[in-house]
C-alpha cells in the first residue's frame, strides 16, 4: 500500500487540474486513470474534435480561395488524413499532461479504481488489486460517457450507428449521415462531415438546434447550415428505425409531415451519462441526485466524509472548463487557502466550435423575460465590422442583454468567426460586475472583431456608431 494526501479516481480535465493544484499546494498526489491522461476531453472529445473542425475550416476556406485571388486546382478532401492528424494532436496533449505530472511529482496509477473503505481505494492493475491510502481526500473525477438511443432503435453498434467516439476514427467520410441531436456535439460533427462532402441530415427533437443557446443564435446557425446544404430537421420525431449492415433507414416526422430517410451512418449525439457505476459509491454512503450525478456542496464535498467529486460526474454543465475550475476550487478549500472563490456556475461560458462558431455567457433573452427583468438588447452584425469584411467571414452578430436600470450585463451571445475566443471579454466583464458603459470605455483596437462587442454595448445604450 502506498500512501498519499489525495487520490483522484479519473484523470480528465477535472482530475488532472485538481491534482496539479493540490501538488502546487504541497500535497502528495496520485491519479488513477485506466486510459491516457487527459480523459475524454483530450482523447475522445474536445481536442480531437476541434482538430477536425480546424480541418473543416481549411476545407471551407479553400473552397472560397478564388475570392482572395488564390486559385487552387485539384482539391482533394481526405477525412482519413484529417482524422490521423486529430489523433496525433490528441496524443500530443495527453503526453503534455504526463509531462506536467512528472514536473509536479504526481503519481499516475494506470488502472481502474474504486473506493475500498475509509481513506482507501483499490486499483485493478493488470488483473490484480492494489490498495492505496488517501490521508486527506478521495476525489471522484470519473467523467461521463456517450449513450445511444436504444428506446427508438438507435443502440450503438460501432458500424452504422455510431457515437462521437467512433466517428473520430473513421477512415473516410460517408456519403450520407444522419446526426441525431443538435446540441454542441451534433452541430460540430455536422459541420465537419459536411465540409468533407457528406450529405448531412441534422435531426433535433426540440423545436430548434442548439436549444440551450439564445433563440437568435439558433436561428442564425440554422440559416447558415441550410446555405451549406445541411438538411436541418428540428422538432422531429424518429420512428420505424431499421438498422442494416451497411445502412440505416428511419421515418422522421416534422411539422406533421413524415419522410423516410436512408443513410450510410447515424451519429447519435444526444447526451452523456455520468460514470458512477462500480466505483463503490453506494457502499461508501455517497448520495446521488435525482438525475444520477453525485451530490456535492460548494466545497465539492459529497455526503460521505473525506470523499469529494468534481467534473461531469458531479453534475451539469458537463464542460471541461467547469470541471477544471472545480478541481482548483476543491484543492484550495482542502488546503485551507484564504479567500477561496467558489465556482460561479452562473458565469460559465458555452462554446460550440462549428462554423460559424457560437458562444454565450449568462442568461438568454427568453430566460430574462421569464424572470420578468426590465432589460435592453444591443446587437451588432459582423457584416458591419471592418475586420470581418477583410477575412470574408461576415456571418453572425454580437448580442448583449443588459439590465435596463443599472447596465448590468445579464447575458451575451455571439455567433460568428472566433466567437469562442471573443466571449471571454464578456466573461471577465460579468465576473467583475462591469456594466455596458465600462465595456465601452475600454478602447478596442481597430480593425478587430472585438469592436463588435463594444458596438453591441453601445447599441444597448442607443449609441451605436457603425450601423
Amino acid at each position: 500500500m502506498a500512501s498519499y494526501d489525495v487520490i483522484f479516481i479519473g484523470g480528465g480535465p477535472a482530475g488532472y487540474v485538481g491534482a496539479i493544484r493540490c501538488a502546487q499546494l504541497g500535497m502528495s498526489v496520485a491519479v488513477v486513470e485506466r486510459e491516457g491522461l487527459g480523459g475524454t476531453c483530450v482523447l475522445w472529445g474536445c481536442i480531437p474534435a476541434k482538430a477536425l473542425l480546424e480541418a473543416a475550416y481549411v476545407a471551407t476556406k479553400v473552397s472560397h480561395s478564388a475570392d482572395f485571388g488564390v486559385t487552387v486546382a485539384d482539391v482533394i478532401l481526405d477525412y482519413g488524413v484529417a482524422m490521423k492528424r486529430s489523433r496525433a494532436v490528441s496524443t500530443q496533449n495527453s503526453k503534455g499532461v504526463e509531462f506536467l505530472f512528472k514536473k509536479h511529482k504526481i503519481t499516475w496509477i494506470k488502472g481502474t479504481g474504486r473506493i475500498a473503505g475509509k481513506n482507501s481505494i483499490a486499483v485493478k492493475v493488470d488483473g490484480k488489486d492494489e490498495k492505496h491510502e488517501a490521508k486527506k481526500a478521495i476525489v471522484i473525477s470519473t467523467g461521463s460517457r456517450v449513450k445511444g438511443l436504444p428506446q427508438i432503435g438507435l443502440a450503438l453498434n460501432k458500424t452504422t450507428v455510431l457515437s462521437s467516439d467512433e466517428v473520430l476514427v473513421l477512415e473516410k467520410a460517408p456519403k450520407t449521415m444522419a446526426v441525431v441531436g443538435a446540441g454542441a456535439v451534433g452541430c460540430e460533427f455536422a459541420d465537419v462531415f459536411a465540409a468533407f462532402g457528406t450529405q448531412i441530415t441534422l435531426i433535433e427533437a426540440l423545436p430548434v438546434i442548439l436549444p440551450l443557446e439564445d433563440a437568435d443564435c439558433s436561428a442564425e446557425l440554422t440559416k447558415s447550415f441550410k446555405k451549406r446544404k445541411i438538411d436541418v430537421l428540428a422538432g422531429a420525431k424518429i420512428s420505424d428505425v431499421k438498422v442494416g449492415k451497411s445502412s440505416v433507414t428511419m421515418s422522421v416526422e416534422t411539422g406533421g409531415k413524415k419522410q423516410t430517410l436512408e443513410v450510410e451512418k447515424v451519429l447519435v449525439a444526444a447526451g452523456r451519462a455520468p460514470n458512477t457505476e462500480e466505483i463503490g459509491l453506494k457502499e461508501a454512503g455517497v448520495q446521488l441526485t435525482d438525475r444520477g450525478f453525485i451530490k456535492i456542496n460548494e466545497r465539492m464535498e459529497t455526503s460521505a466524509k473525506g470523499i469529494y467529486a468534481i467534473g461531469d460526474v458531479a453534475g451539469p454543465p458537463m464542460l471541461a472548463h467547469k470541471g477544471q475550475r472545480e478541481g482548483v476550487v476543491f484543492a484550495e478549500f482542502l488546503a485551507a487557502q484564504k479567500s477561496v472563490h467558489p465556482v460561479n456556475y452562473g458565469n460559465i461560458p458555452n462554446a460550440t466550435y462549428c462554423h460559424p462558431e457560437v458562444a454565450s455567457i449568462g442568461l438568454t433573452e427568453a430566460q430574462v423575460k421569464e424572470k420578468k427583468i426590465d432589460y435592453k438588447v444591443g446587437k451588432f452584425l459582423f457584416s458591419n465590422n471592418g475586420r470581418a469584411r477583410t477575412s470574408g467571414e461576415t456571418e453572425g452578430f454580437v448580442k448583449i442583454i443588459r439590465d435596463a436600470k443599472y447596465g448590468e450585463i445579464l447575458g451575451a451571445h455571439i455567433i460568428g468567426a472566433h466567437a469562442t475566443e471573443l466571449i471571454h471579454e464578456l466573461a471577465v466583464a460579468r465576473e467583475n460586475e462591469y456594466t455596458v458603459e465600462e465595456v465601452d470605455l475600454a478602447i478596442h483596437a481597430h480593425p478587430t472583431l472585438s469592436e463588435a462587442i463594444a458596438e453591441a454595448a453601445l447599441d444597448s445604450l442607443g449609441k451605436m456608431i457603425h450601423a
